[in-house]
């Protein structure tokens, strides 16, 4: 199967070609301001490979959205959602976590107000 074409790196100006979004020159310091601006510092610390591992596991044991189920809908889940966060000392504990479809997710987050519409 042919590969895609590369196209330009999406910093403006660049005039590199790139497989992904950022070219390799751009790629770091993309990362490196997405983490300072948009995570908290101690993201990694919460949600590191061990609850990767548990995140996939869990989908695989649950692989529909909980609250659509208990409204009569059948839709895949696409996230796993801490019902006590992290933040407020939650754990990765199976009783803690629900799968959820992104809609559903996003509603608990607006809810709770942890989260903006972004336009």
């Amino acid at each position: 199967m042919p590969k895609r074409p590369k196209r330009p790196c999406s910093t403006p100006g660049c005039p590199n070609l790139t497989d992904g979004r950022y070219c390799k020159d751009h790629r770091v310091v993309e990362r490196r301001r997405y983490d300072k601006f948009e995570r908290s510092p101690d993201v990694n610390k919460k949600y590191g490979r061990a609850w990767k591992r548990i995140r996939d596991r869990y989908a695989r044991e649950h692989p529909l959205c909980e609250m659509c189920e208990k409204n009569g809908r059948l839709t895949s889940a696409e996230e796993v959602h801490h019902i006590l966060p992290i933040s407020l000392g939650g754990t990765h504990d199976k009783s803690n976590l629900m799968s959820l479809c992104k809609s559903c997710h996003n509603k608990i987050h607006l809810e709770i107000g942890d989260r903006q519409i972004r336009k």
